[in-house]
């Protein structure tokens, strides 16, 4: 048995190529269950992975690809049986392990989750890590208790894929939404997923002159950190919170814990790696009647694997608007 896959190589320049190229099913690494792949994406860890390896991957060649999803070919995982539609996002898979750009995977049943009836193995691709990460925001804002009528909640890099989803659901919820992006073209686009107000990224990019400023925003998701980060929770309301996800901006954090101590705002790490079983089939039940599909629909381009090695360093640019599928039979 043979299967189609987009190996990657590190070269001595640190560069990395990449080649379709035909495997057998015994090259595949140890798991227990494979996986008919139908659909990958590409995020920005893969793109990473895709052009110098971002010290995410030990060995090569290696197969990337974060995300997959489409149907179990063979278990000996009591918990799935052959046909069962199911997806995967982290667990290190395209990075420590070969991933989803290849038309099979064979990983740890326990890593699978099986996807609601709703949800198509394409559309599922279209959420991705993006999405699934978008959910847990907003299940953390939800939980700290924060309901639509407690007042904007900030959405950071919001032409992004974390981004666009989590503009999406808030405003399906019922939340006032205000998309902050540096693309000022996307105004329209944000609009369309529900944003109240668009943000040009500038009113964040200056770190606030006080501690704390006027409060604004009740809570916020944050896919970008740094000095946007710093600025907003200036701004959050008492009691209110961040949900943080990302580091588009940076890792380095130029805040103040005034927010925390004088206005009792709490920020929340959203990790969607290594997340336990139990809240990522929540967060996917949640992802099946909270997301507009339609809007989803509308955030989506399609690529094939012939085209990732391209479309790599665009993700890195931030280039790319909302969300990437990849036909691994393209």
């Amino acid at each position: 048995m043979t299967l189609n896959a987009l190996v990657l190589n590190q070269g001595a320049d640190r560069k990395v190529s990449g080649a379709i190229e035909t495997l057998q099913d015994d090259q595949l690494p140890a798991g227990d269950v494979t996986v008919a792949v139908e659909y990958s994406t590409l995020n920005y860890k893969d793109g990473l992975v895709l052009t110098t390896g971002g010290g995410l991957v030990r060995t090569w060649p290696h197969v990337g690809g974060i995300d997959l999803a489409g149907s179990v070919e063979t278990s000996d995982n009591p918990a799935f049986r052959p046909g069962d539609r199911v997806v995967l996002n982290g667990w290190r898979v395209g990075e420590l392990q070969w991933g989803g750009y290849a038309t099979k995977a064979r990983v740890k049943g326990d890593w699978l989750v099986k996807l609601p009836q709703s949800i198509s193995s394409r559309r599922a691709m279209a959420i991705g890590t993006a999405g699934y990460t978008s959910m847990l925001c907003v299940l953390a804002l939800e939980k700290h208790g924060i309901r639509p009528e407690a007042g904007e909640i900030l959405v950071t890099g919001a032409a992004g894929g974390v981004g666009s989803v989590a503009v999406a659901i808030l405003a399906k919820l019922g939340y006032t939404v205000a998309a902050a992006t540096g693309r000022p073209e996307e105004g329209d686009y944000l609009r369309s997923l529900g944003a109240a107000t668009v943000m040009p990224r500038k009113e964040l990019l200056e770190a606030p002159d006080r501690p704390l400023l006027s409060e604004r925003f009740a809570g916020v998701v944050d896919t970008v950190s740094s000095v946007m980060l710093a600025k907003a929770l200036a701004q959050v309301k008492y009691a209110g919170a961040a949900a943080v996800c990302g580091l588009a901006g940076g890792a380095t954090f130029p805040g103040s814990i005034l927010p925390f101590i004088l206005r009792g705002v709490t920020m929340y790490g959203i990790d969607s790696v290594m997340l336990p079983k139990g809240p990522r089939e929540e967060a996917w039940r949640r992802l099946a009647t909270d997301l507009p599909l339609d809007k989803l629909d509308a955030t989506v381009s399609e690529a094939g694997l012939t085209d990732l090695m391209t479309l790599a360093p665009k993700i890195l640019k931030g280039e790319i608007r909302g969300r990437m599928v990849v036909d691994v039979h393209k």
